[in-house]
């Protein structure tokens, strides 16, 4: 294969940052995919004198490794590197090659000194957004500590092997031979799944915060950062940084970017968030909020925090249909990502449940790869835009169910069906199919408050215009809110006004004096 222009042009760049010679350990067979693979191999190192292929045998064929000279790294690639993974495999070879990941000290130190045998092997497809995060994660933790080694697995190419091991959504990790987790994970997300993570005594023993967002969205990120240019002490305890975003495949309606990738964005989020003093706590779960003299915030770990002011950016999560079978068989034939796990149901017969825009652009983009498409919808109508069902109804592997209520979802170890009710006959239906995609909306993140602070019947938080919710110093902020729109450029704009409204509150109120940065 060859490279097309823009990916040659972008490869030159960083190939004139590598800082130590690499080796590139290629193991090919004879097939289609392997003659693919070797020629990207062959191509990369064709493009610098500091690359140069090395024929070896891998666990798997085809598949190479990114390796020093005279040093295995324990990075792998099993697949060709390119989609949403091109990024990975570019830090892949800076990083091999000697340059320092971009995390912060404390971080790095704690991958380093890192002690066991980790062999991770990572699943992904291609066009997954959610993959990329893991698989760097991993490739950075191999490139600084000589215990730990990961291996992309591109699933379209190693079918049976997905097969095998009934690999029904993406990213999925095993390590040491092990299923280890799956969807989205940060290294701090590997490190507490490891029992290495955040000790909660140091989280006890930091000082209260003039200003505590909770969540790491676009609202967090925006209320943090006009927080912290006030000069306050601001802290960010989130869960993982982006929340929804991150799932975000394309984005076309943020004001002065064009287009852009979900995952883009919040790497840029984070990175100008560090721009200032910011206290960023992540892979931290809020369990309780409680108002004493300050806010106390109890932390999933048993660990409190205290602050004088509190801005919620807690965000959404996808809707359950809230049916038999939804649990039990999630990543097992139930996913919510098409672009990350469409690909694994690849001639397959699938369902997807929800008639508005997601559900509707679900249907389309799998329509290109599975065998047949189910459109459930609740309503006698679709929701979606009039253009999306143009082009839905001109798709001749779709079919199209109104009025259908969804009883169940069905299976062994895995889907193999989904019944519904037909809500005009009454009629109780049965469609056998191996894959179920649930688009029915977002749900707010609010559960874990109490009855103290007001909410919508669907769980908003009720904020007035400054951002302020029913309880005094407790600001909210995108989309946990009662805000009509759920859009991203509205939740920055809300997560400054939240900020703003936190900060008047703290100089007119009884409290210590704000802990102002020199």
């Amino acid at each position: 294969m060859a490279l097309d222009t823009s990916i040659k042009q972008q490869l030159n760049q960083y190939l004139e940052l590598i800082e130590r010679d690499l080796t590139l350990k290629l193991d090919a067979g004879s097939d289609e995919a392997s003659r693919k693979l070797s020629d990207f191999v062959h191509e990369v190192a064709g493009m610098t004198p500091r690359i140069h292929v090395e024929t070896a045998s891998l666990s798997r064929t085809p598949s190479f490794s990114v390796n020093r000279r005279g040093e295995d790294s324990g990075v792998a690639f099993a697949g060709i590197p390119l989609g949403h993974e091109f990024t990975s495999f570019v830090l892949a070879v800076l990083q091999v090659s000697g340059r320092a990941p971009k995390v912060d000290e404390d971080t790095l130190t704690q991958m380093k000194h890192l002690e066991g045998t980790f062999s991770f092997e990572t699943y992904v497809s291609l066009s997954c957004q959610n993959c990329p995060e893991v698989v760097q994660a991993l490739n950075m933790l191999s490139a600084v500590n000589p215990g730990v080694s990961n291996t992309m697995i591109d699933g379209a190419v190693f079918k049976q092997e997905v097969e095998d091991r009934d690999v029904m959504a993406v990213p999925a990790v095993y390590l040491n031979g092990e299923f280890f987790g799956g969807g989205r994970m940060t290294i701090e997300d590997i490190f507490s799944k490891l029992g290495q993570g955040t000790d909660a005594k140091a989280l006890n023993e930091k000082d209260p915060f003039d200003v505590l967002v909770v969540g790491g969205g676009p609202a967090g990120a925006s209320a943090a950062i006009y927080a912290a240019r006030k000069g306050i002490r601001t802290g960010i305890v989130a869960e993982r940084f982006g929340g929804q975003v991150q799932d975000t495949l394309s984005i076309e309606n943020f004001i002065s970017t064009k287009k852009t990738e979900g995952p883009k964005l919040v790497a840029s989020l984070e990175e100008h968030v560090r721009d200032y003093e910011v206290d960023i706590m992540k892979s931290q779960k809020v369990q309780s909020l409680e108002k004493k003299d300050r806010f106390e915030l109890t932390l999933e770990n048993g660990a409190t925090l205290t602050s004088k002011s509190v801005i919620l950016a807690t965000g959404a999560r996808w809707r359950n249909v809230g049916v038999p079978g939804e649990e039990e068989f999630r990543n097992n034939g139930v996913a919510y990502c098409p672009h990350c796990d469409g690909p694994l149901f690849e001639g397959k017969d699938t369902a997807v449940i929800g008639g508005g825009n997601s559900g509707v652009e679900a249907a389309i983009d799998l329509a290109g790869i599975v065998n047949h498409v189910y459109l459930l919808e609740f309503l006698p109508e679709l929701k979606a835009d009039e253009v999306l069902q143009k082009k839905l109804h001109s798709l001749d592997n779709v079919t199209v169910i109104t009025n259908a209520k969804t009883t169940e979802i069905t299976g062994d170890n895995k889907v193999n069906g989904l019944s519904y009710q037909d809500r005009v006959t009454d009629e109780e239906k049965h469609i056998p199919l191996e894959g179920v995609f649930v688009q029915i909306g977002l749900v707010p993140n609010t559960d874990w408050l109490d009855d103290s602070v007001e909410k919508t019947r669907m769980g908003e938080i009720v904020v007035n215009q400054h951002g302020q919710s029913s309880m005094p110093g407790l600001f909210a902020a995108g989309d946990c809110t009662n805000s009509p729109y759920k859009q991203i450029i509205i939740s920055m704009g809300s997560g400054a006004t939240a900020s703003l409204g936190a900060f008047d509150y703290l100089i007119r109120a009884q409290e210590p004096a704000l802990t102002v940065s020199s």
